[in-house]
């Protein structure tokens, strides 16, 4: 487990949060899953609650409200400095700011928006939260992937945002970069072409890190969720793609 910094590079994934109709039994389903425990959390945009790790702030749940019937998925938070400057980039570039930018009380502030192939993201310029507290530890989010349907040209979207480096992985099967600041290798990108779900579109994808994937993949089963992918190999280690029981989807990982 590693502690994370007190200020996170611009660009780099700092938080994820899902906001589901059933905050309670979602609660209950982490919980179970991931061992986390949970506090209360900004309530500008509804009831909304923080998870703990061993006592460490790792992701964020809200609810939604009963008339609203959007898509259930985990949301990648990318760090800015400045959440208003960014928003005007993005509208610039060709997404669409959805939500704010908006104070979250003393925490930070914020926005929701989405790329211009329709991939759904936040930014947060972090005030008393940073962000995710640690990294690493099982039941911590380890890394975060668009799902896209090609790579070239949303890359060239969010290298305007934040200038990243892209990093091609060198494939004859795989449209696939890796986004790199300072050197460092943040998150990747994934141009899954035809195959890109009809029903998802493009998306950020969270990775967990666990233990044991294969353990964790039938306790997803067991607590009501579902297998999508069977735990497997790839070139991140041994992975199994999950949804909870409200359909948010996300991986479980044991990085190698």
């Amino acid at each position: 487990m590693t502690q994370s910094e007190t200020r996170r590079i611009p660009g780099t994934p700092c938080w994820v949060s899902l906001m589901v109709h059933g905050l309670a039994a979602t609660q209950e389903f982490y919980g179970a899953l991931f061992g986390w425990e949970f506090i209360p959390g900004p309530q500008q945009l509804g009831p909304y609650v923080r998870a703990l790790l061993d006592g460490q702030e790792v992701a964020g749940i809200g609810q939604l409200p009963p008339d609203r019937h959007l898509p259930i998925a985990w949301t990648t938070y990318l760090a800015t400095d400045d959440a208003d400057a960014t928003a005007e980039t993005i509208r610039h570039c060709g997404g669409t700011v959805g939500v704010g930018p908006l104070d979250a009380g003393e925490a930070g502030r914020m926005a929701i928006a989405s790329d211009p192939a329709g991939a759904v993201f936040g930014i947060w310029q972090g005030g008393a939260h940073i962000g995710a507290a640690v990294a690493g530890a099982p039941g911590t989010p380890t890394w975060n992937e668009l799902v896209t349907r090609e790579t070239s040209s949303v890359a060239k979207f969010y290298q305007a945002l934040f200038g990243y480096d892209v990093e091609p992985v060198i494939s004859a099967d795989f449209d696939q970069v890796t986004l790199h600041l300072e050197g460092r290798p943040v998150a990747s990108l994934h141009g899954a072409g035809n195959a890109l779900p009809r029903d998802k579109g493009s998306h950020w994808m969270t990775y967990f890190e666990v233990a044991d994937v294969d353990g964790a993949a039938l306790r997803v089963s067991e607590l009501g969720g579902h297998v999508l992918r069977r735990p497997r190999e790839d070139t991140s280690g041994r992975a199994a793609t999950v949804a909870d029981p409200e359909g948010a989807v996300f991986t479980l990982v044991r990085s190698v």
